[in-house]
Protein backbone atom coordinates (compact mmCIF):
# COMPACT_ATOMS: atom_id res chain seq x y z
CA UNK A 1 0.00 0.00 0.00
CA UNK A 2 1.58 3.44 -0.92
CA UNK A 3 1.06 6.45 1.65
CA UNK A 4 -1.53 8.43 -0.45
CA UNK A 5 -3.83 5.38 -0.02
CA UNK A 6 -3.10 4.77 3.66
CA UNK A 7 -3.38 8.44 3.96
CA UNK A 8 -7.10 8.42 2.00
CA UNK A 9 -8.07 5.34 4.56
CA UNK A 10 -6.74 7.54 7.53
CA UNK A 11 -9.10 10.17 6.69
CA UNK A 12 -11.78 7.60 6.28
CA UNK A 13 -11.42 6.36 9.47
CA UNK A 14 -10.88 9.42 11.05
CA UNK A 15 -14.43 9.90 11.85
CA UNK A 16 -16.47 8.02 15.14
CA UNK A 17 -19.56 7.79 12.96
CA UNK A 18 -17.39 5.37 10.12
CA UNK A 19 -15.72 3.33 13.02
CA UNK A 20 -18.94 2.66 14.43
CA UNK A 21 -20.55 1.43 10.95
CA UNK A 22 -17.41 -0.86 10.15
CA UNK A 23 -17.47 -2.25 14.16
CA UNK A 24 -21.45 -3.29 13.19
CA UNK A 25 -20.62 -5.03 10.00
CA UNK A 26 -18.38 -6.80 11.79
CA UNK A 27 -20.43 -7.53 14.81
CA UNK A 28 -22.60 -9.34 11.97
CA UNK A 29 -20.53 -11.42 10.75
CA UNK A 30 -22.14 -12.01 7.66
CA UNK A 31 -23.16 -8.83 6.72
CA UNK A 32 -25.11 -5.71 7.39
CA UNK A 33 -28.74 -4.72 6.00
CA UNK A 34 -28.85 -0.11 6.21
CA UNK A 35 -31.90 -0.56 7.55
CA UNK A 36 -29.63 -1.91 10.58
CA UNK A 37 -27.67 0.86 10.88
CA UNK A 38 -30.63 3.16 10.81
CA UNK A 39 -31.41 1.89 14.27
CA UNK A 40 -27.97 1.96 15.74
CA UNK A 41 -26.81 5.23 14.70
CA UNK A 42 -28.51 8.75 15.66
CA UNK A 43 -28.32 10.08 12.51
CA UNK A 44 -30.09 10.74 9.70
CA UNK A 45 -30.04 8.75 6.79
CA UNK A 46 -28.44 11.16 4.39
CA UNK A 47 -25.74 11.18 7.03
CA UNK A 48 -25.60 7.77 7.08
CA UNK A 49 -25.24 7.05 3.38
CA UNK A 50 -22.73 9.77 3.15
CA UNK A 51 -20.44 7.85 5.89
CA UNK A 52 -21.18 4.74 3.78
CA UNK A 53 -20.07 6.67 0.80
CA UNK A 54 -16.56 7.35 2.45
CA UNK A 55 -15.82 3.40 3.46
CA UNK A 56 -17.09 1.95 -0.22
CA UNK A 57 -15.06 4.61 -1.96
CA UNK A 58 -11.82 3.96 0.00
CA UNK A 59 -13.12 -0.19 -0.33
CA UNK A 60 -12.97 -0.75 3.59
CA UNK A 61 -16.71 -2.14 2.56
CA UNK A 62 -18.26 -3.48 -0.42
CA UNK A 63 -21.74 -3.15 -0.99
CA UNK A 64 -24.12 -5.28 -2.75
CA UNK A 65 -27.79 -4.53 -3.81
CA UNK A 66 -30.31 -7.33 -2.84
CA UNK A 67 -33.94 -6.51 -3.96
CA UNK A 68 -35.09 -3.09 -2.74
CA UNK A 69 -32.01 -3.19 0.49
CA UNK A 70 -28.55 -3.14 0.02
CA UNK A 71 -26.23 -5.30 2.14
CA UNK A 72 -22.92 -4.26 3.21
CA UNK A 73 -19.69 -6.24 4.38
CA UNK A 74 -15.97 -5.25 5.63
CA UNK A 75 -13.51 -5.81 3.08
CA UNK A 76 -10.74 -7.53 4.86
CA UNK A 77 -8.19 -7.76 2.48
CA UNK A 78 -8.04 -3.74 2.58
CA UNK A 79 -8.30 -3.51 5.91
CA UNK A 80 -5.34 -6.16 6.64
CA UNK A 81 -3.21 -4.80 3.90
CA UNK A 82 -3.76 -1.27 5.76
CA UNK A 83 -2.65 -2.90 9.01
CA UNK A 84 0.40 -4.01 7.37
CA UNK A 85 1.34 -0.51 6.25
CA UNK A 86 0.85 0.20 9.81
CA UNK A 87 2.86 -1.83 11.46
CA UNK A 88 5.83 -0.84 9.00
CA UNK A 89 5.96 2.31 10.22
CA UNK A 90 6.72 0.62 13.90
CA UNK A 91 10.48 0.74 14.80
Amino acid sequence: MDIKRAEKISKALADANRLTILKEVKKSKDCLYCVDLNETLDLAQPSICHHLKQLIDNELISSEKEGRNVKYSLNNYVIDDYIKFLEGLKV
